[in-house]
């Protein structure tokens, strides 16, 4: 009875949802370093907001940053008391947005929001303001309802998450001592079009970079060089066989195996006719849990060995970014199984605790010992141009939230 309540007054808070989003993106959230401000104005804003729907117990930690005019980037923590205390209930979403991209790829101002078709267009209003605005109101509506949560409630209102999270929930978890290991964590900044997937794990990433150095020379006397990016081109076919090598198969995961691709490839020569002396490209794979990287690097070690031997050249390999998976959160761990039981009640469907290949904010709970999920249900036009957020996302994630919130 309580959640049909609830349910019932987040139908009615359709329209005042869709004035927040419109209001948040209109406060471009850019990091520094990618030539904005940062989040000050929007904390600030959110603070505020917060403080209208009657939350009281709330803290700015601010993670320092010369760059961002404010000097500092600012990452909310608003709290609410539940029937009990032993647990809180976090629900972290991310303030920053991404740039607006090639404007002449929009059809309206990224920064001036607009509805059209049961969707709200803008930068952020997918990545990640459906699911702030969602949890924002699935916790106002249990205030306005005079109810309360099973547990105590956290909103995690984080900047930095879209430039690596050192200023966000990274430095949140190194100063603010505010998680606890039986903390319940959600994290709705991956999802999928139907809801059906809870992120519970993710795969390693390996980035990287080869470098092949041979000797350049005109094009018509090749004998009088090496030819490095036929070396590289070997060399790329070569690695292919990193999938008969690490051929271990998860079916948490999807793909469920390992992938070694190359991906990036930087300019040689500028001309048609000189023999390149110097390649480089790069390669991006994504490695299940249970293989360690180190073994991957001897096995790319092993196979271009084979190609410097071949082709005379020299290689050399790098890391453009490492990153060991994170243990896991158990398919059985209870936010997994409240996520499920939510989705189920809300959009009558049967979600499933899965491995992505991608990377988020997940994996330092994780690796903090504090299980944690994703879950959202997402179109995925997050920093594209015209991302939108479809309404009936927005409205139906906060009654997941708030099914959440109120179980036992």
């Amino acid at each position: 009875m309580s959640f049909d309540k609830i349910a019932a007054c987040l139908d009615a808070y359709r329209n005042d949802m869709i004035d927040l989003q419109c209001r948040l993106a209109a406060i471009p959230a850019i990091a520094p370093s990618s030539g904005g401000e940062g989040e000050a104005r929007k904390a600030e804003f959110l603070v505020e907001f917060l403080k209208g729907i009657g939350i009281t117990d709330i803290e700015v930690v601010k993670a320092p940053d010369v760059d961002a005019p404010s000097g500092y980037r600012p990452n909310i923590l608003a709290r609410v008391p539940g029937r009990r205390s032993d647990r809180t209930i976090w629900i972290m979403s991310h303030m920053d947005v991404v740039p607006e991209g090639d404007m002449a790829l929009w059809r309206g101002d990224p920064f001036k929001p607009w509805v059209e078709d049961g969707k709200i267009f803008g930068r952020g209003v997918e990545d990640n303001q459906q699911d702030l605005v969602a949890s924002v109101f699935a916790i106002k509506a249990i205030l306005d309802e005079g109810l309360k949560p099973a547990f105590d409630v956290g909103l995690a209102l984080v900047a930095d998450e879209e430039t690596g999270s050192d200023k966000g929930i990274g430095y949140v978890l190194a100063h603010a001592n505010a998680f606890k290991p039986d903390d319940l964590i959600i994290v709705p900044d991956a999802g999928n079009e139907d809801g059906t997937m809870i992120e519970v794990a993710e795969k390693s990433i390996l980035w990287l970079k080869f470098r092949t150095e041979g000797k350049s020379t005109h094009g018509s006397t090749p004998e009088k060089g090496i030819n490095a990016f036929r070396a590289a081109s070997a060399l790329v076919v070569r690695l292919q066989d990193l999938y008969k090598r690490f051929p271990q198969s998860d079916p948490l995961f999807d793909p469920p195996i390992s992938t070694f691709e190359p991906t990036k490839k930087e300019k040689n020569v500028p001309n048609v006719n000189t023999i390149p002396g110097d390649d480089v490209f790069y390669m991006d794979c994504r490695v299940l849990p249970s293989i360690p990287l180190p073994d991957v690097d001897a096995a790319v070690a092993a196979l271009a060995a084979e190609v410097v031997s071949e082709f005379g050249v020299k290689i050399d390999v790098s890391d453009v970014q490492r990153a060991p998976a994170a243990p896991p959160t158990s398919p059985e761990a209870p936010v997994a199984k409240a996520l499920a039981a939510a989705v189920k009640a809300v959009y009558g469907i049967e979600a499933k605790p899965m491995g992505i290949g991608g990377g988020t904010v997940a994996a330092l709970f994780r690796r903090a010992g504090i299980p944690a999920a994703c879950w959202s249900r997402l179109d995925e036009t997050l920093h594209g141009p015209n991302e939108y957020c479809i309404i009936d996302n927005l409205v139906g994630d906060a009654k997941v939230f708030a099914h959440v919130l109120l179980q036992e």
